[in-house]
């Protein structure tokens, strides 16, 4: 029986229940010096000069540098998007500064406390300019960021023109703005680096980074190496949840640093340097018009994205293309329009997180269609059952252009209103209200589809396995493993086509000198597209094992099987006598190795249907998240226990984002949510046990069926929990109310409603 699609305990989890983690600081060098970066105190400012040779003298100092003394190229940047000169990245600011945590100098001592001590002696002297934070304003102020843009709208990309739909002939038009506000990451481990600079002038780097390939290339460019002469080595990951796809400014400047003090240096960021420098996600301002018949039916849709790229466009160059993928959701609707721009502010750079660009295309939408549902008069279920693609039209081309490989999206609406027991809680509902209760009940209702493996061309990772002396197999593979269970999902693919227990595994990645090549470890895409590649590399052991079992055997290699279930070879029709893994290895003469191959041509698209149950307090505003649902479609589902945790987790983040968490500035620039005091991270205690469960339609586009669902708890759950709070409260007159709602917000909105 195959271990595939069955609960398999993670075989990764027991080192780190035993405080056995081994981390950057685990395994950097014994002698590393600290490394402390000096940051700008001004959001935005000419920076006329910086004095360092006070902190030069301090105890323990070793280096203090500003730009022109590290010898660093810009970096690249990832994507590496093509920059003109004036937008290049470099790695400490030279002639101004833009955001307020912008790296200015760094620091290296023989200890962090003599490091923090110098650093406090660099002395900057700025010329303050005013300073540009809301996105909404920002191409009409009179200030830009970069003189050469003339304003702060960055150039439009080469892209064909979309004709924005004619909504004159329908029944019920509406138009909105929604804001996606921006989030923090926060991973449990924030950001962390050392670097070795050896004296034949090759390097080594440890990163926290979810793309050791990636990461070296970035490394070399900024250092003038060739790729080769770069090693980056990725240990465990306390998370990353794609703010750490790209080696951040501070990382890429280690090894300049390390070459300076001719020693190893090692560099772990404060949470406040976290929360303030680390990139931020999603910060979309969207303005929609949506149109259809009274009957229910959409028919015309126009989004346009307003996306605040932070102080220099990287995630901005990605991530409305992500948003515009899934523009159109689960609906067949004839007219639909996706336009974008983005624009700089004086604020940390956007980039991935959770979701990267889906959340926020599925937040809007599915917000818009509850409120053509109420302009509609017609319940929500029942107005998405109404516009969803059917089963039968897959492939689907949207009018953005994607191509949905599969999906049952009114059975994912289905599933979830029966667990939730929809009819009865609009019981419920009316008689609260019927009541005068001033604890009110909303139900939230969202179906999203999401892309997952997206990017240009074909999508490949490296997978190989090697017979070990003692008949156990080693598995390295490219995919960085940062707590979503990796190891795990290749472990029992590999156990499963070679047919042995999945203890008969070992596992290694994250080393570019072991692994030739790896893709980034985002997007959903490691299963889908490592997966099909680790069962080529077992079939094609069993093909290498087969001459050596025949010689054994005494057979042809022709006249040979494998038993999958037994992990067996035999000559066809006497399977009695047998010859086993061990057996082989003891034989074989040459080490056995194969590296798979496979290259997935198209993404893949997860769907499903949330729905979340929640109660407002309408004197108070507090919201209380009493239930959330969840039914995902993620094609063939490998590991089921690693699928529900990535939901859970995926969840919570869309609670997150829907109720609590906000980055805020201030006038000025100055980050007013620097602590997990005033960024407030969700935690069990907010949440309530989710109710989950798995359809499964399988993708053609990969052997396995398989799709991403790491981030599909996201794109759902916002949405839901928006809509839940809104519908509470949508009899007093609420309308709209933006992320996150909290209790300030949606007291308010019930208050201005009232009169």
């Amino acid at each position: 029986m195959s271990i595939l699609g069955n609960r398999v305990q993670r075989v990764e989890d027991a080192r780190f229940l035993v405080g056995q983690g081994r981390f950057v600081p685990n395994v950097a060098p014994t002698d590393a010096a600290a490394v402390v970066f000096v940051r700008s105190t001004m959001a935005h400012a000419n920076l006329l000069a910086v004095e360092l040779n006070q902190a030069r003298n301090m105890p323990g100092v070793l280096a203090a540098v500003d730009a022109e003394s590290l010898g660093a190229n810009p970096t690249p940047g990832f994507p590496p998007i093509p920059r003109p000169d004036f937008l290049q990245r470099h790695l400490l600011a030279t002639d101004r500064v833009r955001f307020v945590g912008q790296p200015i100098a760094a620091i290296v001592a023989d200890t962090l406390s003599q490091a923090i001590d110098a650093a406090e002696m660099v002395v900057v002297d700025y010329e303050p300019l005013d300073a540009v934070i809301d996105p909404r304003r920002a191409s009409a102020h009179p200030t830009a960021l970069y003189d050469e843009l003339g304003s702060n709208a960055l150039p439009p990309l080469p892209l064909p023109e979309v004709p924005i739909p004619d909504f004159s002939d329908c029944d019920i038009v509406l138009t909105m703005e929604i804001s996606n506000s921006r989030m923090n990451a926060a991973p449990i481990e924030p950001r962390v680096a050392a670097a070795h600079w050896h004296a034949d002038d090759t390097l080594t780097c440890w990163s926290s980074t979810q793309g050791p390939h990636a990461a070296r290339s970035q490394l070399a460019a900024v250092a003038g190496l060739a790729d080769e002469s770069v090693r980056v080595i990725v240990p465990d990951i306390g998370g990353g949840f794609g703010a750490k796809a790209e080696p951040s400014l501070e990382e890429c400047a280690l090894g300049c640093l390390s070459r300076i003090v001719q020693r190893p240096v090692l560099w772990v960021e404060s949470r406040t340097e976290n929360l303030q420098a680390m990139c931020h996600g999603r910060a979309q301002y969207h303005t929609i018009t949506m149109g259809g018949r009274a009957d229910g039916r959409i028919t015309h849709y126009h989004l346009h994205n307003l996306t605040d790229a932070g102080y220099t466009p990287t995630g901005a160059g990605f991530l409305p293309f992500l948003t515009g993928t899934v523009a159109q959701g689960c609906y067949d609707i004839d007219h639909v329009a996706y336009t974008f721009e983005a624009v700089v502010t004086n604020t940390s750079t956007i980039g991935a997180f959770r979701g990267a660009g889906r959340p926020e295309a599925i937040a809007t939408l599915e917000r818009a269609v509850d409120v053509f549902a109420a302009e509609a008069g017609i319940d929500p279920v029942e107005v998405r059952r109404r516009n969803f693609i059917k089963p039968d039209n897959f492939p689907f081309t949207t009018m953005t252009g994607s191509v949905y490989d599969s999906g049952r999206f009114a059975e994912g609406l289905r599933l979830a209103c029966e667990i939730a027991g929809y009819e009865q809680l609009r019981s419920d509902q009316a008689a609260r209200r019927e009541s005068g209760s001033k604890k009110l009940l909303g139900i939230g209702v969202a179906s999203f589809v999401e892309i997952t493996a997206a990017a240009p061309g074909p999508q490949t990772e490296h997978g190989a396995i090697s017979l070990l002396d003692d008949g156990s197999f080693r598995v390295d593979f490219g995919a960085t493993a940062m707590g979503q269970g990796t190891d795990t999902t290749m472990a029992m693919i590999a156990a499963d086509g070679l047919g042995v227990g999945i203890e008969q595994i070992t596992l290694r990645s994250g080393d570019t000198d072991i692994i030739p090549h790896s893709n980034l470890t985002a997007g959903s895409r490691t299963t889908q597209v490592l997966g099909p590649t680790m069962v080529d590399a077992s079939e094609r052991m069993i093909e290498a094992a087969k001459p050596v079992a025949a010689q054994v055997l005494e057979a042809a290699v022709d006249d040979l099987v494998f038993n999958q279930q037994a992990g067996t070879f035999a000559v066809v029709g006497t399977p009695a006598i047998s010859i086993d893994w061990p057996a082989i290895a003891a034989a074989t003469e040459v080490p056995l190795t194969t590296v798979g191959e496979f290259a997935q041509e198209s993404p893949t698209f997860p769907s499903g249907s949330n729905i979340a149950v929640v109660e407002v307090d309408a004197a108070t505003g507090s919201v209380e998240l009493l239930r959330l649902i969840a039914a995902d479609d993620a094609g063939t589902i490998i590991s089921p226990m690693l699928a529900e945790g990535q939901v859970h987790g995926g969840l919570a983040t869309g609670v997150a984002q829907a109720l609590y968490e906000e980055v805020v500035y201030d006038e000025d620039g100055n980050l007013l949510t620097s602590n997990f005091i005033d960024y407030p991270v969700l935690s069990a205690r907010e949440v309530p046990s989710f109710e989950t469960t798995h359809y499964e339609t399988p993708s053609p586009n990969n052997p396995l069926g398989a799709k991403g669902i790491g981030e599909s708890g996201t794109v759902g759950s916002t949405p839901a929990v928006q809509n839940a709070v809104i519908d509470a409260i949508r009899h007093l007159g609420v309308t709209h109310i933006d992320m996150p709602m909290t209790p300030q917000k949606v007291w308010a909105a019930i208050t201005s409603a009232s009169g």
